[in-house]
This record gives structure tokens, C-alpha cells and sequence, in this order.
């Protein structure tokens, strides 16, 4: 089939490449001409584990192009994906300009039939005012689809290939017919593709977005908890992660979710409701409690240096707002450094991917260390924002010889309590007892 992909953002790029993979022929558009001449030239311009080899793999076969021409990437094409951004506005509704901007310009061009396909996270209702604009210029006849990605970061490529289900909003049997044979490769397990109206393929992936981050903050209220009434936390996570009713996916405490979904997702929906006058309580109690949850670890050091981090050294371990991705959107990192550069300290920092976006976000408020073990040395104490893997099991010895205090707070518990014992760390975590050395 022909696909068109308009957006070349971490949902376009993996989308188009994955449908590349699977035999289409993908042109995707974006307006950006550096970054289309970037792709052209085989430069990846955004990082996800697996998705550079499917990229070479179909940019040297052809399957795989890129333009900055909205008519050119479109005129042949049997499915157009709108794969644009959604930002937040100063509400927490999302932005549809971008959307809705491509949709006038897509009637003014198309010039035979297409499935049109809303793949951004979209308010209930967008695919009518997406249809809307294109029919105001259109003269050929389209349809209107929604068809949310369920992508996660660091694990994009696996999830679009192997997807645990296809969501199509759509009730016209020509989309449907379109649709099912575009996902034929990537269902051939069994896995379903569910077929339902567009507004309730639009509530779909708030709902479960939202429905994740509900579970996240929860875990991270009994983490909380536990502190307090003296239980531990893992123990808590595996008892009820072992119950098949609730899993035990999405039940590790920490520091807040982060990233450019939960946030803004959960946000939208929150939005929405109030737009049908709906009072959601769970849904503005899980916003409240993440919030203050990403600098939970601010007062414990605090605590630790007696309420005085001026000329203290921090570092930390840790950027983006989960492993496997560069993605620093609303990552815990961002507000923790904000908050110990406010108090006065310095703050040294080390992740694998996500530096480059740092330095574009904070430029030089903080030294940026060539290796974990380099952003140590010399500093007071080391916080852990991101649980990358290569964090899990370092060398401790270094780690006590490099610190001025051998401290670790510890946001994604990583390390097992006994063991920081044995190797006289002070280590605070969450949900568990304090180790003091």
C-alpha cells in the first residue's frame, strides 16, 4: 500500500518506518527542512533502541522517503496518517492548530480518495473538526479515522510490530476495508484489531493513559505510606502484583511519571471533563500527587545537610524521564535540579542519551560529566533520577572512594537495602527504610 505520514516526530518517524518495514511504500512529510534533509541523509533524528536498523534497512530499499511537500508526499497515497503535535495550551487542553492546520491544507490538495488517519493523542470530537476541514476546501470524497498509538518509549519498534491491539474509530466499511489491510502483517498472532466509533477511539487512549499514571501515583501513595507506617514497599508490590486482576506492570514506586504523554494526556482528559462538566477527582488527585512526588527526594537531602545546600556538589545520575530514551519532557531531573540549584548547590549530571536535550533545555546551569562515574567525583552526594541499566550494578568501592559522603538518594530504587547496608552507605529510597551508615 501507499502511506503518507505527515509529522516526523517520535510517533511519525517510527510509524512510517515500521509500515516501511512491512512491504509499503511511506513517504513522510515534514516541514522542517533540516530535519527532512537530515533523514534523507540517513541521519536518525530521534533515538528509540531497534528503529535505526529498520530505517537504513528501508531508506536504502526505497520503501522509505521523505519530503517537505504536502502534495508531493500525499498524491499517491491510499492512507494519510496525521502524526502532528498535540501540546498542551495554558489550559491543559491540546493544541489542535497543527492538526487542524494540515486538514484545510490536505482538501485544498487532495486530489483522489484517502483514508485520513488522526494518529496523535486527540480530544474527543477531533476527527470531526478534522473532517470539517478538510470538507470545507475538498472535492474528491475522504474519510476520517481515528487510530491512537499506544507507543512506549525505549520499547517503540516492538510495540508497533507486535501490538497487543489495533484501535480504529471509524464507521465506514471503505476505512474499515483500508484499515484492516494495512494491519493484516502486524496482527497475524491473533491479536485484535478493534473497530468502534471515532469519538470512543479518542476517549480509548486518554483512558488508558490516564488509567496507567492513575496506577503509577497509587504505588507511589502506599510507597509513601510505607515510610510512615514502617512497611516495605517491595514486599507491598509483589503481594499485589502477584493478584492476576491487577498485575505487575506499572507498580513500581518512584519519583513521578514523567514524559510526553502521561503528563499532557492526563491533562486533556482532565480538561475534557470539564468541558461536559464532569468534576473527575481521581483523575485531578493523580495530577496533584505526581507533582509534588518528583522532588520527594528534596527534603531528605536537605535534611541530610542540615537545611544548608549552598556550595554542597549533587550529582546526578540520570535525565531523561525514563530509560531507553532521550526524552527529558517532564522529567523528575528537570524539577529536581531546579530545586537544588534554587537552594544554592551545584549540580553535576550524567545520562547515556538524554545530555544533548539537556544542554538545548538548561544550557550550562549545570556540569554535564562524561561518565556516571566522573559525575561523582568530588560531590557530596549522588541522587538517581532514571533507572538505566547500566546504574543497577555499579562499582560501589568507586562510588565510596569518589564521594565526599557516602550517600545515595535514591529515586527509582534500585539497590537492595542489605547489600548498602553491608557496604556503609547512608541510602535513602522510596517506600523503604532509611540505611544509615
Amino acid at each position: 500500500m501507499k502511506v503518507a505520514v505527515v509529522g516526523t516526530g517520535y510517533v511519525g518517524l517510527v510509524s512510517g518506518t515500521c509500515f516501511a518495514e512491512t512491504g509499503n511504500t511511506v513517504i513522510c512529510v515534514d516541514n522542517n527542512p533540516q530535519k527532512v534533509e537530515s533523514l534523507k541523509k540517513g541521519k536518525m533524528t530521534i533515538y528509540e533502541p531497534g528503529l535505526d536498523v529498520l530505517f537504513d534497512r528501508n531508506t536504502k530499499e526505497g520503501r522509505l522517503t521523505f519530503t517537505t511537500s504536502l502534495e508531493e508526499g500525499i498524491k499517491d497515497a491510499e492512507v494519510i496518517f496525521l502524526a502532528l503535535p498535540t501540546p498542551p495550551g495554558e489550559d491543559g487542553s491540546a493544541d489542535l492548530k497543527y492538526i487542524l492546520g494540515v486538514a484545510d491544507d490536505l482538501g485544498k490538495t487532495m486530489k483522489k480518495y484517502a483514508v485520513i488517519v488522526d494518529k496523535s493523542t486527540v480530544p474527543v470530537g477531533t476527527s470531526e473538526k478534522v473532517r470539517a476541514a478538510i470538507a470545507a476546501n475538498a472535492t474528491v470524497e475522504f474519510d476520517v479515522v481515528s487510530n491512537p498509538e499506544f507507543l512506549r518509549e525505549g520499547v517503540a519498534v516492538d510495540d508497533f510490530m507486535k501490538p497487543d491491539r489495533v484501535v480504529v474509530g471509524t464507521e465506514s466499511e471503505r476505512a474499515q476495508e483500508i484499515m484492516k489491510r494495512l494491519y493484516a502483517p502486524l496482527v497475524r498472532q491473533g491479536n485484535p484489531v478493534i473497530f468502534m466509533d471515532e469519538r470512543s477511539a479518542e476517549m480509548t487512549k486518554y483512558a488508558a493513559n490516564s488509567f496507567l499514571a492513575m496506577k503509577i501515583t497509587f504505588m507511589n501513595e502506599i510507597a509513601n505510606l510505607c515510610e510512615r507506617a514502617g512497611a516495605d514497599v517491595d514486599n507491598v508490590r509483589k503481594g499485589i502484583g502477584t493478584d492476576s486482576r491487577i498485575g505487575k506492570r506499572f507498580l513500581f514506586p518512584g519519583i513521578g511519571y514523567g514524559g510526553s504523554c502521561f503528563p499532557k494526556d492526563v491533562q486533556a482528559l482532565g480538561k475534557t471533563a470539564a468541558e461536559y462538566n464532569y468534576d473527575f477527582k481521581i483523575l485531578k488527585s493523580v495530577m496533584k500527587v505526581n507533582d509534588k512526588q518528583k522532588t520527594k527526594m528534596m527534603p531528605l537531602v536537605k535534611d541530610y545537610f542540615d537545611g544548608e545546600l549552598k556550595g554542597k556538589t549533587i550529582a546526578i545520575w540520570g535525565l531523561a524521564f525514563k530509560p531507553h530514551t532521550d526524552d527529558i519532557r517532564e522529567a523528575p531531573a528537570l524539577y529536581n535540579i531546579k530545586s537544588l540549584r534554587r537552594a544554592g548547590a551545584k549540580v553535576v549530571v550524567f545520562d547515556p542519551e538524554a545530555m544533548d536535550n539537556i544542554k538545548k533545555e538548561i544550557g550550562r546551569k549545570v556540569k554535564y560529566a562524561k561518565s556516571m562515574y566522573e559525575a561523582i567525583e568530588g560531590a557530596d552526594a549522588l541522587m538517581i533520577m532514571t533507572e538505566w541499566p547500566e546504574f543497577r550494578s555499579p562499582d560501589f568501592e568507586k562510588i565510596g572512594a569518589a564521594l565526599k559522603n557516602k550517600v545515595i538518594f535514591d529515586g527509582r530504587n534500585l539497590y537492595d537495602l542489605s547489600n548498602m547496608e553491608n557496604k556503609g552507605f547512608t541510602y535513602y529510597s522510596i517506600g523503604r527504610k532509611v540505611v544509615n551508615a
